[in-house]
């Protein structure tokens, strides 16, 4: 099995490759230096150079905030980009893999979004995953759209790293308490996609650690093991609910992420 994975040097991309190493997969793992997804002709010739059995699209416009102010190239990047993606997978009979997020739903309410529930973002970074997941489900069969939230660890700098620093310097701390969701810890999440990879158990997929909480939660827990002084001060304006129901994974077979307590847990012990 061969398999491309774009976003390579980001914090999801990095850690499937690490994943797939030491397997008997073929893997390529490209980034903005290789080809720009915007890009069509680009994407074609990288694809059909290596000729994947297995699209791994974790390449995507991921700044938030900046995206209010130029929603152009946010919509280029995640849904023109993946449209790319989506024609050059099919050009070369690969099944896709796209990694979207929980930013796709309103944010309203206090129920977890479940699987099967219908796309209605309120924010440009959201709408564009969006477009993204839409254009894979109208021209493909065979991919798994897999939304996650509040992605950490990998090469990249975190939230969470950036929490340990802060507790550890200020001796009050005020985080935003406001948005509900699962802190996912990219080790177990890369882990389950390396195991879709070989299955044809396509679909729309909720792939998060369990249980949820706010950042502020986070924070305590972080200056708790790194032994920071800082008292947190939870900000609770701007309520968000970004709670994703996992049980699309369990239904098809697939093993649930760890809690988010037990995965950061790990994380801090390993990594700070």
């Amino acid at each position: 099995m061969k398999v491309l994975v774009t976003g390579a040097a980001g914090r999801l991309g990095a850690e499937i490759v690490r994943c797939l190493q030491g397997t008997p997969a073929e893997c390529l793992g490209v980034d903005r230096e290789d080809f720009d997804v915007r890009d069509g002709d680009a994407v074609h010739r990288a694809v059909a150079a290596f000729a994947p059995d297995v699209i791994v699209h974790c390449a995507a416009y991921t700044d938030t905030q900046r995206a209010e102010t130029e929603p152009e190239k946010c919509a280029e990047v995640n849904g023109l980009g993946t449209l790319n993606i989506v024609r050059a997978a099919l050009k070369n009979r690969a099944k896709l893999v796209y990694i979207s997020d929980a930013a796709v739903f309103s944010g309203e309410g206090a129920e977890p979004w479940e699987a099967e529930d219908r796309p209605n973002a309120r924010t440009v970074y959201g709408m564009s995953k969006g477009q993204g997941e839409e254009v894979i489900r109208s021209l493909m069969s065979r991919y798994f759209i897999i939304r996650t939230s509040w992605l950490y660890g990998g090469a990249e700098d975190d939230f969470v790293q950036q929490l340990a620093r802060r507790t550890a310097e200020k001796g009050e701390l005020t985080v935003a308490a406001g948005e509900t969701a699962a802190p996912t810890w990219v080790v177990p999440l890369a882990q389950l996609v390396c195991g879709m990879l070989t299955t044809e158990r396509y679909g729309v997929y909720h792939a998060a650690c369990q249980g949820w909480c706010t950042r502020a939660d986070v924070a305590r827990m972080t200056a708790e093991m790194v032994r920071g002084r800082a008292v947190i001060k939870a900000d609770r304006s701007h309520p968000v609910n970004s709670r994703l129901s996992c049980v699309s994974l369990e239904r098809a077979g697939f093993a649930p992420l760890p809690h988010w307590e037990d995965a950061l847990t790990r994380y801090l012990a390993e990594n700070l």
